[in-house]
């Protein structure tokens, strides 16, 4: 438990957090833009399905991080 009193551990917890809402701004914005070419029905869809499976892809991304760390 003393990696809680680590600052080092919380500088890269918060580098991580950091990168990830980036990363999910980004994802947001790229599969808007790729929605907004889509017919008007086709569009919520679109845009659930993208989110869906990038934040599928990030978690699996993290996990797969942790289990080689």
């Amino acid at each position: 438990m003393e990696w809680l009193t680590d600052p080092h551990a919380w500088l890269a917890l918060a580098t991580l957090t950091a990168l990830e809402i980036v990363l999910g701004v980004d994802n947001i914005i790229f599969i808007s833009v790729l929605a907004g070419r889509l017919p008007e029905h086709q569009r919520s869809l679109a845009r659930r399905l993208g989110l869906g499976f990038a934040m599928v892809t990030r978690i699996g991304l993290l996990l797969s991080l942790a289990w080689i760390m």
